[in-house]
C-alpha cells in the first residue's frame, strides 16, 4: 500500500480532517456513503491529485459526526471546512462562542506549554481524555482543575484575565518554537510554576485543584526532539488539480512535515485539506500548491566590543 488513503472508487474520498484517537493520528475521508480513517505514521509515503469543488465537512453534534445536509461548497483557500450552518450546529465552535452554558458533563481545565512565555489556558470535556491536547499540538501540558461547565469556563476566563495565559494561540506563533525548543526540565520548570501561580488565582473557584497531577510532555511524540526542519516551505493554499507527494514525518498536532521528491520538506496545516477529494496519482513532484518559504532565524553573534 502506498498511499495514506487508498482509494477503491474512481471519484476518490473527501478529506474530513485529522483526528487524533487513542493517542494516534488518522486522516478522515467520506465518499459519501462510508467515514474511514487511515493511520499517519512517520514515514508513510503519500500521492495525492486535490480535487474540487471543496465541500463543507459537516458538523460535530452530541450525537456524533454529521454530514452537510446541503453538501455546500466553501472557500477553497482558508482553514474553514464549514458552511454557516454546520458552524452553527457544531457543538465545539457552540462550546468556543459561550452557547452551551451547561451540558451536565464534567470538564477539565488545562494549562498548555507552546514555547517559552507562550502559554495557553483552556477546557475539555473530562470524556475526551488528552485528545484537545494532541489536536492543539501542545508540546507540554498539565490538567488544573475539574468540575461543571460553568465553574470551569469561569476559572479559564480568570486565568486569562490575569495574563498568565492565553485562550487562543494561533497557529502562526507555534510554527516558530519548533526551531529552538528548550530542554524538558526548563519546560516542565517553567509549566510547574505557572501552575503553582494558577493554583493560587484559583483558590476561591468552586473546583476540584489538581495540585499533583504530572505533567506530560507531547515533544518526542510530535518527533520534535531534533526541532523543525532548518528550511522548508509552508503550504499557505490548495486548490484544485494540486498534487501533493512525498513522505510524512510524525504529525504535530493538526499539523504534517512532508518530505517532496525533490525540494525542502512542507508543511501543511491539514485543516487547509479538509473538504478537499483526494485522488490517489503517482507523480514525482508537487504541484498547485501556493508556498510561503520559511528558514531558522540565523543565530545572533556576540559583539566583539
Amino acid at each position: 500500500m502506498t498511499y495514506a488513503l487508498r482509494m477503491h472508487q474512481a471519484s476518490g474520498w473527501t478529506a474530513t480532517g485529522l483526528r487524533w484517537h487513542d493517542g494516534a493520528p488518522q486522516l478522515t475521508a467520506t465518499d459519501g456513503r462510508q467515514r474511514h480513517a487511515r493511520p499517519l505514521t512517520d514515514g508513510l509515503p503519500v500521492a495525492w491529485r486535490i480535487a474540487g469543488p471543496r465541500r463543507c465537512t459537516g458538523a460535530y453534534t452530541a450525537r456524533g459526526h454529521r454530514d452537510c445536509p446541503h453538501r455546500a461548497t466553501v472557500e477553497p483557500e482558508g482553514t474553514s471546512s464549514q458552511c454557516p450552518s454546520c458552524q452553527s450546529a457544531d457543538r465545539g465552535l457552540q462550546l468556543a462562542r459561550d452557547r452551551i452554558l451547561d451540558d451536565g458533563r464534567s470538564y477539565r481545565l488545562y494549562l498548555a506549554w507552546f514555547a517559552p512565555g507562550l502559554l495557553k489556558v483552556g477546557l475539555t470535556a473530562e470524556e475526551r481524555g488528552t485528545v484537545r491536547l494532541l489536536e492543539q499540538a501542545a508540546l507540554t501540558w498539565t490538567f488544573l482543575a475539574n468540575g461543571p461547565l460553568p465553574a470551569v469556563r469561569r476559572a479559564e476566563l480568570a486565568l486569562a484575565h490575569s495574563k498568565l495565559a492565553r485562550e487562543r494561540i494561533p497557529a502562526a506563533a507555534k510554527y516558530p518554537a519548533w526551531w529552538s525548543l528548550p530542554e524538558a526540565a526548563q519546560r516542565h520548570a517553567e509549566l510547574t510554576a505557572a501552575r503553582t501561580r494558577a493554583h493560587r488565582l484559583l483558590a476561591d473557584h468552586p473546583l476540584t485543584l489538581l495540585p499533583d497531577h504530572p505533567v506530560t510532555d507531547q515533544v518526542e511524540l510530535y518527533g520534535l526532539t531534533g526541532g523543525a526542519p532548518d528550511h522548508y516551505q509552508q503550504i499557505k493554499a490548495l486548490a484544485d488539480g494540486a498534487r501533493l507527494t512525498g513522505t510524512l514525518r510524525r504529525p504535530i498536532g493538526g499539523h504534517l512535515f512532508l518530505d517532496p521528491p525533490d525540494g525542502p520538506p512542507l508543511l501543511l496545516d491539514t485543516r487547509l485539506l479538509s473538504g478537499w477529494t483526494l485522488h490517489p496519482e503517482d507523480a514525482d513532484t508537487c504541484a498547485g500548491l501556493a508556498l510561503l518559504p520559511r528558514a531558522r532565524p540565523a543565530a545572533e553573534q556576540d559583539a566583539l566590543f
